[in-house]
């Protein structure tokens, strides 16, 4: 991102497959967000989130390690740090539809998920003014009613 554009948020990413996950930090990136560093690890990932405290984190259900992306975000969802799940499992994100804002499925292509990140921010936000995408499931509203981390 330029150094004279502003952020529109700060995004955490934690996924398993790392080249999905550096494609999808290039893209959003390019779309104007800060990404924190790329991690597979729920300890890691907790680490960051503590530190840094992102708008919104993009989770994997399956991490490396046997780590479980809905503990995960059960745990982040504990800070104040809204979730969006990713996984090749509808069945499973929507079971964990109390931990999270929102699911996407695998698989989906980089600028779909742009296009979520940025409805789900100005959603958290209070400005809906996007449509909501098609393949971006929406869980309750509870979680919107969060105080967002700005």
């Amino acid at each position: 991102m330029p150094q004279n554009r502003k952020s529109l948020g700060t995004l955490m990413i934690v996924e398993d497959e790392a080249m999905v996950a550096l494609v999808l930090q290039n893209e959003l990136q390019d779309a104007g967000y800060k990404i924190l560093d790329l991690t597979d690890r729920q300890d890691e990932a907790l680490r960051v989130a503590e530190a840094e405290r992102p708008n919104l984190a993009l989770v994997n259900i399956g991490l490396t390690g046997g780590d479980d992306g809905i503990e995960l975000s059960e745990r982040l969802k504990a800070m104040g740090i809204p979730v969006l799940l990713i996984s090749g499992r509808a069945s499973r994100a929507r079971s964990a539809k109390t931990v999270a804002i929102g699911s996407m499925p695998k698989p989906y292509h980089a600028s779909e998920m742009v296009v979520a990140v940025a409805y789900l921010l100005s959603r958290l936000s209070g400005y809906l003014t996007l449509p909501r995408p098609d393949q971006l499931e929406v869980f309750d509203d509870e979680g919107f009613n969060m105080a967002t981390n700005s």
